[in-house]
């Protein structure tokens, strides 16, 4: 009987515990994304709202100049994106499987976790000194006799807020795929390449597979805090490139809080949309490989 009603009292805990963080999430994360919603639909009039409803907040945005933005914002986020995938998985593959514990793989490890707690503009602005007109690329361009001029386009434009992106955001998609990769067996590498596959197959066929999760999550944690960045577009693009996260405050600034509401909404839209896009490719892939390992039990 003991036995049963510590049973019981232990599942009373956890149901408690699951309940409280029920509400939380649910205070925390879907509430304001709900109020978002309904703001996006109402008017607006100095600091407070006429409850009536309206869609002209998508109207301005969807007619007005912000479409250029959004539409912008998601080519750099995903070209940015995609890059850092390119250059983060061998990295993180060399650093999980390649590299042997030592001091070389702990100060890497260490030198990918400094970034997170330095600040964004001192990680951006560092590169005006580099792309500037008297920056040191030019400088090395006038000193060689390759460009005599100094290269306006390396600064104050989209090459410009593309490199910016790229460095703050690379130990976000090296963790996940570092962590998938340190999941993976060794010995099923060995019997991939005891069965006669070259490194090219092991990495198509067992690797990538079963790091599917990863590169989800890596895409996941590099393009969504990306879609919020407003630093690297503020030093770097001068003015001349601009992004949600700067629409947003210039919404807010201007007390057009439906605008800035429907601006935030349609981000949301993009993400859930991102979201359901990558699990609809990861459920295709993990029956396809279920189908493969119930032919082979049969």
């Amino acid at each position: 009987m003991s036995a049963i009603r510590k049973g019981q009292a232990g599942t009373g805990v956890e149901q408690a515990a699951i309940g409280t963080i029920t509400v939380l999430w649910v205070l925390g994360v879907l509430l304001p994304i709900l109020s978002l919603l309904v703001i996006s639909f109402i008017q607006g009039k100095g600091l407070g709202f006429v409850w009536a409803f309206s869609t002209k907040a998508y109207a301005d945005i969807l007619v007005d100049f912000r479409i250029e933005i959004v539409l912008r914002t998601l080519r750099i986020v995903a070209a940015v994106t995609f890059i850092e995938l390119l250059l983060a998985f061998p990295f993180a593959l060399w650093l999980a499987k390649g590299l042997k514990p030592g001091w070389l793989k702990s100060t890497l490890l260490i030198l990918l976790v400094v970034p997170f707690f330095l600040s964004p503009a001192a990680r951006t602005i560092v590169w005006r000194s580099i792309l500037g007109s008297e920056g040191l690329v030019n400088i090395f361009l006038a000193q060689t006799g390759i460009s005599p001029e100094p290269v306006s386009w390396l600064l104050f434009s989209e090459f410009s807020v593309h490199l910016g992106l790229i460095g703050p955001y690379f130990p976000s998609m090296v963790w996940p795929l570092f962590i998938s990769f340190s999941l993976i067996d060794d010995e099923l590498i060995k019997a991939s390449r005891d069965l006669g596959a070259d490194a090219f197959t092991t990495l198509r066929h067992v690797v990538v597979p079963l790091a599917l999760p990863g590169i989800a999550a890596g895409l996941v944690f590099t393009a969504i805090p990306m879609l919020g960045d407003n630093v690297a577009s503020t030093l770097l693009g001068g003015g001349n490139v601009a992004l949600i996260a700067e629409s947003f405050d210039d919404l807010i600034r201007a007390m057009n809080y439906p605008g800035a509401a429907a601006l935030a909404s349609l981000l949301v839209l993009a993400m859930l949309l991102a979201f359901l896009v990558a699990r609809l490719v990861l459920a295709r892939r993990q029956a396809g490989e279920g189908g493969i390992f119930a032919e082979m039990q049969a």
